[in-house]
């Protein structure tokens, strides 16, 4: 694996007219998303694993292997855009919903810290989680991070995109913008209400919080890859046992069909475990491996015969927009998860596009 790495060429970052600090980098799509607008100064994760993903597909000197309770903000070079894809695990609805004060989603008071730290702070923010964070607790999860940034001389708004407008994968992500309350923010990105980028739990908080941002951008346009585009159709079919979880009314669908891709999850309903499918050509969002209903399954139906396997990790990389020239790790573990924890490549591109290197453009020439 070493000299795998070693022999490799690189993707090098430094050609981008902005920098940033990259905070829970994980595997480094959202560098590949933003190359060419905004370079890493300086990125960091905890994860051994996401940082050899990371290492071995960018030159990243910058990068540092640490918790985040250990860095400092005085020892950090300076940059124009911070990002931070802050744990979603105490957000999420597929974990402990513990809250913005928990163990990991916790961590982004640690980045806040940071940022305070600061010889110079940046001017233009970035956090991104799962939707949750909008929703959860009744919206005081968001409400108490935003707050936080208005103490910190920061104004922003949130943006709920789904990388399902890129991608055929339902990934509903939201990135908080913010930028230093100063700035005259250009009307082009900016409305007078909620719009194609804002839920119910979006706009009922926009209403609500003072100094909140309507961030405006252009919809994309339709997506053109689709799930067959995405699977490898060679790889072998070794879970054929899950085809007797699939409940009747999805058996009868399959049945109708005389070829058809589906995605799907192991569930537990009413005590019994099923697997629950999705016809719509859209994969379910990808999630870290860990347990039996976090890995997604695929189930294909070609010339009357119906097989089943889990998605491989190539298949989840192609799900995030990573090209396959992007390395991945050997074992199925690792590569499903640099993949199903990180940012879809695509999303973050638009975003910076769209919202970062317009900001970046007024605030710092």
């Amino acid at each position: 694996m070493m000299v795998q790495q070693a022999t490799r060429a690189k993707i090098c970052l430094a050609s981008a007219p902005w920098t940033m600090h990259e905070f829970f980098a994980g595997s480094g799509l959202v560098a590949y998303g933003l190359r060419g607008m905004f370079r890493s100064v300086w990125s960091n994760d905890v994860s051994e694993k996401k940082a050899e993903v990371y290492r071995a597909n960018f030159e990243s000197e910058h990068f540092v292997l640490d918790d985040i309770k250990n860095i400092s903000g005085a020892g950090l070079p300076y940059a124009q855009l911070s990002w931070a894809s802050f744990p979603c695990q105490d957000l999420s609805l597929a974990g402990s919903l513990g809250g913005i004060y928990a163990k990991r989603s916790g961590l982004i008071w640690e980045w806040l810290r940071i940022l305070q730290e600061l010889p110079q702070q940046p001017s233009l923010l970035l956090i991104e989680n799962v939707s949750g964070l909008l929703s959860t607790n009744g919206g005081d999860n968001y409400r108490k991070i935003h707050y936080a940034l208005l103490d910190m001389g920061y104004k922003s708004g949130a943006i709920l995109l789904d990388a399902v407008h890129f991608v055929p994968q339902s990934r509903p992500r939201v990135f908080m913008i913010a930028v230093k309350r100063e700035i005259v923010v250009p009307a082009e990105l900016t409305d007078n209400g909620p719009n194609w980028l804002h839920n119910s739990a979006a706009a009922s908080l926009g209403k609500q919080l003072p100094e909140w941002i309507w961030w405006r951008a252009e919809k994309p346009l339709r997506r053109k890859t689709t799930l067959t585009d995405v699977i490898d159709f060679s790889a072998p079919y070794d879970k054929d046992d899950v085809l007797q979880l699939i409940s009747p009314r999805h058996k009868e669908k399959l049945n109708k069909a005389e070829d058809i891709i589906a995605t799907g999850y192991r569930r537990t309903r009413h005590g019994k475990q099923c697997l629950e499918l999705r016809f719509d050509g859209i994969a379910g969002c990808l999630r870290t491996p860990e347990g039996g209903s976090s890995k997604q399954f695929l189930v294909v139906k070609r010339g009357g015969a119906t097989h089943a396997r889990l998605l491989t990790p190539r298949e989840a990389a192609r799900l995030m927009g990573a090209p396959d020239s992007y390395w991945l790790p050997d074992t199925y573990n690792d590569g499903y998860k640099a993949m199903g924890d990180a940012v879809a490549l695509p999303v973050a591109t638009f975003v910076g596009k769209a919202f970062l290197s317009k900001l970046a453009e007024v605030i710092y020439t």
